[in-house]
């Protein structure tokens, strides 16, 4: 796993340094009030379009999930996450700091990751939320 600060300052926006990339089919799941509003926009800047919801029916190619603690369970959520993403989709899991209203351990992010078929490659600290990159293993068949 890889650990990396995000800045706004100098070298880009947030969403480039996130990967995401002009025409990508972007799915945004858990919005609620306090979303980084800041970074809903930017990644819709980067993408050109505005990031889909929970009733699309797209092949999705990144899932942005904001996720609290009392959400409910995590690994149920990953799994519907997935299920119309691309082969080489993947899913950002936004939480709150540690210190947060909402802030979910994250032990809790990297345990139920591997439950629901995905590994966690990188950490990022994005103002007052954190985010887990989660992918595919490459070998993952589709049924």
């Amino acid at each position: 796993m890889v650990a990396a600060t995000e800045s706004s300052s100098a070298g880009g926006s947030s969403a480039h340094k996130l990967g995401f990339t002009s025409g990508m089919v972007v799915q945004e799941l858990g919005w609620d009030e306090d979303t980084d509003d800041d970074l809903r926009a930017d990644i819709e800047d980067v993408i050109g379009e505005e990031m889909l919801d929970d009733d699309a029916d797209d092949v999705i190619d990144v899932v942005v999930l904001w996720w609290r603690d009392g959400d409910g369970d995590l690994v149920d959520a990953l799994m519907d996450a997935i299920s119309p993403l691309a082969d080489d989709g993947y899913v950002w899991v936004f939480s709150p700091k540690t210190g947060t209203d909402g802030h979910v351990d994250p032990s809790e992010i990297a345990e139920s990751a591997p439950t629901a078929g995905l590994t966690q490659t990188n950490v990022v600290s994005l103002g007052r939320w954190s985010g887990s990159r989660l992918v595919q293993p490459k070998s993952r068949k589709r049924p």
